[in-house]
């Protein structure tokens, strides 16, 4: 393998700093987001193309500093092994996946509440009217209990980074350098990538369904994280099942 970075990566770091400087030089952050960020389907403020746009926007400097280093680590690897062609379909399928994924779980959230509102009496057009006036009907906390705020926050979530997809592609590094060994930076015990990366994806997938946060924000998209893995895993069983393929697309 050649050292140093290879096309397909360089151009997705060109492109995700572009966006991240775009946020805060156009003079109005809160615009940018509302254009790229991916926000919730049922939310007046969704637009097809932010399932794509979302992930090369960040929240803040760490965000995107630590998303960008893991691409530029991993992906530098597999795209040598990949070809930079596939490489990219594959990067892009994951987060593709990892927003699908990560919708599908705010659905379910949401439309538990919501069910619950209209089998109470009120009717589906006037929740909907009053969330898109950024309210809520005080009714609803004792309707709900303890379900009320994942309703809420599921209506006002926004999805932005490339975590989703860099997810996927720590599945594919891990699959195809499982003996190579990585550590966390508060925990620097080398531990091989096979070993590594499923307990990364499992302490997500714990966080996603407890609500306990563990290493990451208390506001990360856990689910996301889990569909960008879960998607490169089915890419590479299948891609890996082709004998015809292998791996590399030139």
């Amino acid at each position: 393998m050649r050292r140093g970075i290879t096309d397909t990566v360089k151009h997705l770091l060109i492109i995700n700093v572009i966006m991240f400087a775009g946020t805060y030089l156009i003079g109005n952050s809160e615009l940018f987001y509302q254009w790229f960020a991916l926000f919730f389907p049922k939310n007046e403020l969704f637009q097809p193309w932010q399932v794509l746009t979302h992930m090369f926007m960040h929240g803040n400097l760490m965000h995107i500093l630590f998303n960008m280093f893991a691409l530029w680590m991993f992906g530098t690897a597999v795209e040598q092994i990949f070809g930079a062609r596939k490489f990219l379909i594959f990067y892009l399928l994951s987060g593709l996946g990892a927003a699908v994924i990560q919708i599908g779980f705010l659905y379910y959230q949401f439309n538990s509440g919501l069910s619950e509102l209209i089998s109470s009496g009120i009717p589906e057009a006037e929740i909907l009217n009053v969330l898109g006036e950024g309210k809520y009907d005080t009714r609803w906390v004792n309707i709900l209990g303890s379900g009320f705020q994942s309703f809420i926050s599921s209506y006002n979530s926004t999805m932005v980074g490339a975590s989703g997809a860099i997810f996927g592609v720590l599945v594919a590094f891990g699959m195809l350098f499982p003996e190579s060994k990585l550590m966390l930076i508060f925990l620097p015990i080398p531990i091989k990538a096979k070993y590594f990366i499923p307990a990364i994806i499992a302490l997500d997938l714990f966080s996603a369904l407890s609500g306990e946060s563990i290493f990451s924000p208390s506001n990360t998209a856990y689910m996301a994280h889990v569909g960008g893995a879960l998607t490169g895993f089915l890419l590479m069983y299948f891609w890996k099942k082709n004998e015809t393929d292998k791996y590399r697309w030139n």
